[in-house]
């Protein structure tokens, strides 16, 4: 099992919508074996560039232990969901 951490941009919007999406994703890590370790909410903050005409976003960190293949399987997930601007999963080493 390694140590990943996620990073999620979400479109600033309603706050209860953003909420139930990082529910799911939260779910999603758990339903493919994986268990969250921090949950990090830096709320809305101006981004550096403009993204899909959007100036600010809505900042989540999560870290996260799982199998190897999780992040895989959560990118994939990951791509279809329209609340969110961009993402990043990196390995957190130790």
């Amino acid at each position: 099992m390694n140590k990943y951490e996620l990073a999620l941009v979400f479109k600033p919007q309603a706050d209860e919508l953003i909420k139930e999406e990082f529910e799911k994703i939260t779910a999603l890590i758990t339903r493919f074996g994986g268990t969250v370790d921090k949950i990090d909410e830096w709320g809305k903050r101006r981004l550096a560039y403009e993204i899909k005409k959007h100036n600010d976003g809505v900042y989540y960190f999560v870290t996260f232990i799982a199998e190897p293949d999780a992040p895989k399987e959560l990118e994939s997930r990951l791509r279809i969901v329209e609340s969110i601007l961009r993402y990043l999963i990196t390995v957190v080493e130790e």
